[in-house]
C-alpha cells in the first residue's frame, strides 16, 4: 500500500489525476488508473517485490487499457527483473521518483472514451460516498436487499 501511495502521490505532482484500486471492463484490477490533462490514460502497476512480479503474469493485459503502462516499485526491487517496454517509478518512502518513462501505445477512440466515461462515475461515485459516508451505506444496503 505504501507503493501505491507514493506513486499516486508521484501522479498528483505530474497534474494527472489517479483513482487507485480500478476496476476494468475485462474484470482485472489496476493499482492506479490516472488521467492526464491531455486526457490520456495511465495504468501504474505496484509491485511489492520479486515475488509478486513473478507470480503475477496479468500485467501484460493491461496495455489494452491505458495508453501508458508503469510499474511501481521501492528502492529495495529487484530492477532488472522488469521489463524495458514499461515505465518506472521507483518510491522511498512517501517519495517516488520516475526511472524510465513508459511508452505511448494509444487506446482507439471508442476505448479511451469508454474508459474514461469509467473512471470519470467511478470518481463521482467515491467522492459522493466521502462527502456523504451514511448515504452511500443505506443505498448499498438498499440495493442488498434488492
Amino acid at each position: 500500500m505504501s507503493i501505491t501511495r507514493a506513486a499516486a502521490r508521484w501522479c498528483l505532482a505530474q497534474a494527472w489525476a489517479p483513482l487507485v484500486e480500478v476496476p476494468l471492463p475485462d474484470g482485472r484490477r489496476a493499482d492506479i488508473l490516472a488521467l492526464s490533462p491531455r486526457g490520456d490514460l495511465i495504468i501504474i502497476e505496484a509491485k511489492s517485490g520479486a515475488r509478486d512480479y513473478l507470480t503475477d503474469r496479468k500485467w501484460p493485459e493491461y496495455r489494452a487499457w491505458c495508453d501508458r503502462l508503469y510499474f511501481a516499485v521501492d528502492l529495495d526491487f529487484p530492477q532488472p527483473l522488469l521489463p524495458q517496454d514499461v515505465g518506472l517509478v521507483v518510491t522511498d518512502g512517501r517519495e517516488a521518483s520516475l526511472l524510465r518513462d513508459a511508452p505511448a501505445h494509444p487506446m482507439a477512440p471508442a476505448r479511451r472514451r469508454s474508459l474514461s466515461l469509467r473512471f470519470a462515475l467511478l470518481a463521482g461515485r467515491r467522492l459522493a460516498a466521502e462527502q456523504d459516508p451514511w448515504g452511500a451505506e443505506e443505498l448499498r444496503l438498499a440495493l442488498r436487499a434488492e
